[in-house]
This record gives structure tokens, C-alpha cells and sequence, in this order.
């Protein structure tokens, strides 16, 4: 049965967070832990319904990284990849959490990424869900960014400024979504995140988007991680997606052949549209590589 999803704030690192929490009913926090990074231009508010359906038997724990959703925003934070992965260490170490599974979607999959190449001895296993590290695979929609990469920096951020607003938030959680899907993905989405788009978040996205240009020169890391260390892995893709196209889901079994693989018929945002799938498939995998305790152990 599904379980409350508590909402949470913590002072980490200095800065005012906000999560969300899963975990069974009258379980210990011990209990074996799902750490879910959101993505781009989203926060914690995607894993909300999946959190719901797998918190019976894991504690899942999802943080808005600051200058997201309701954590705080503040001036001298470092708003890059380094930055935010260090910041998705120090919320674990809060929180006291040593070895868990790390979902991996969207940006969030180079965050956790870092942690991993940083700590792979913490990591129990991964579920990825339509998150890039294959750079000859790109779907077509990443072609209006190389060319603002070809930018000196000062003109790329001019250019992306713009790009930032309500219509871009709206592209990107619709995506290339065939039509039946688009009308399963709530605008909700959209319109939630741009309400919460001060002119400092603004900025830091056109500066986080200019800079995925540097981000690719780690892809061939993350590839080397998963060579080395070879995690239990569940891929759930979905291939409508202009940046990420089937392509991308599957070059992850260059690295990782024996991952389980699984295109749905969905894109970017899965757990809006397949989420019963993805929750069926995470609890089969989660419970073969990630068992919570059993009963009266």
C-alpha cells in the first residue's frame, strides 16, 4: 500500500533545505535507502508518487538542491556539478545515511556521478532514468546548445537568458512526447517550478546550461566508473525524447552489459506517464540487489 510522503527541511552545509521522505511505517531509519537526485528545471516534486509506492520497504529520500523547489537560494553557494554533488554528499552524511541505491535522471545523473567517482564504495546499485553520459548518442535537441557552447562565454549566457522562461519549462517537461502521452504529464509541473524562478535562479540556469559543455569532457569518467565497478543496474528509458533518444538508454550497456534495460513507451518524465511500470520494475530490482530486512530479523 502506499505511504506518506513527509516533507522535511535540514540545515545542510549551511544552506535551508527542503526533502522529501519515504520510509515503511514504524521502521527504524535503517531501513536500506533510495537517494533520488532530481533533474532539470525540476525538483524533488517528480519522485513524489514513486516514492509513495516503494516507501513500504525502503527509505527514499529526495532533496530540492538549493536554488531549487523550496530550498533556500543563496548567494555563495557553488551552482555547478561540483557544487551540487558535494552538497548531495553532505545532505547523506546529515541525514547519516552510508550505502544506498542512487537514482540517476537528467542532471541529477552527473551529481550523483561525482559521488560515485568520489565514494564508490557507497553505492549499492543504480536506476537510471533517461540521464546522458554517452556524448556520440546526443539526440537532435542538443544542437541549438553546441552552438551556444561555440560561444565565448559572456555571449553563450546572452543567448541562454532568454532561452529561460515559462514556454522552456513547458518544452521541456513536454518534450517530443507523442500527443496521448503530452496530455498524461501535468502542467502542474510547469507551472509550479517557473512560480518559484527568481532572477538569481534564472541566472544560475543559463550558467548551468552553458556550462553542460564542460560536463562533457566527464562523460568518458563516468563510463570509466562503470567499467571499473559495474553496480547492479536497472535502466527504465524513455525513448520520446529529443535529447535522449533509445540510442542514449542503451549505450549504457557499452559499459554496463549485464544492466537490465527496459524502453517504455514514454520520454523524459517516465514517472508521470508509466509510473506504475517504473515502481513494478524498481521494487522487483530493488528487492533482489537492495532487500529490506525481513520480517522479525
Amino acid at each position: 500500500m502506499p505511504v506518506p510522503v513527509h516533507h522535511r527541511r535540514r540545515t545542510v552545509g549551511g544552506v535551508d533545505v527542503f526533502y522529501r521522505e519515504a520510509r515503511p511505517p514504524g521502521v527504524s531509519p535503517d531501513a536500506p535507502v533510495v537517494l533520488l537526485p532530481h533533474g532539470y528545471p525540476c525538483s524533488s516534486y517528480e519522485f513524489r508518487d514513486y516514492m509513495r509506492h516503494l516507501g513500504e520497504h525502503w527509505r527514499l529520500l529526495a532533496p530540492d538542491f538549493p536554488g531549487c523547489g523550496y530550498s533556500a537560494t543563496p548567494e555563495d553557494f557553488d551552482y555547478d556539478f561540483d557544487g551540487f554533488s558535494r552538497f548531495l554528499e553532505d545532505f547523506v552524511d546529515a541525514l547519516g545515511v552510508d550505502r544506498f541505491a542512487l537514482y540517476l535522471h537528467d542532471f541529477g545523473t552527473w551529481i550523483g556521478l561525482r559521488l560515485a567517482l568520489r565514494h564508490p564504495d557507497r553505492i549499492v546499485a543504480l536506476i537510471v532514468q533517461n540521464g546522458d553520459i554517452y556524448e556520440d548518442v546526443l539526440g537532435p535537441k542538443y544542437a541549438s546548445l553546441k552552438e551556444v557552447w561555440q560561444m565565448e562565454r559572456a555571449e553563450g549566457l546572452a543567448q541562454l537568458r532568454p532561452f529561460v522562461s515559462r514556454e522552456h519549462f513547458r518544452d521541456e517537461f513536454l518534450n517530443d512526447v507523442r500527443p496521448t502521452v503530452a496530455e498524461r504529464i501535468p502542467p502542474d509541473l510547469w507551472e509550479l517550478h517557473w512560480t518559484m524562478m527568481t532572477e538569481q535562479r534564472r541566472e544560475n540556469a543559463a550558467r548551468i546550461i552553458y556550462d553542460l559543455k564542460d560536463n562533457l569532457r566527464w562523460f568518458p569518467r563516468y563510463q570509466a566508473w562503470l567499467r571499473a565497478h559495474r553496480p547492479p543496474t536497472l535502466i527504465l528509458w524513455g525513448p520520446q525524447d529529443g535529447y535522449m533518444p533509445a540510442e542514449s538508454g542503451s549505450a549504457w550497456l557499452r559499459d554496463l552489459p549485464q544492466a537490465e534495460f527496459h524502453l517504455l513507451d514514454a520520454g523524459h518524465w517516465l514517472l508521470e506517464t508509466s509510473l506504475t511500470e517504473a515502481v513494478d520494475l524498481s521494487r522487483d530490482f530493488l528487492a533482489r540487489v537492495h532487500p529490506p530486512p525481513r520480517e522479525g530479523a
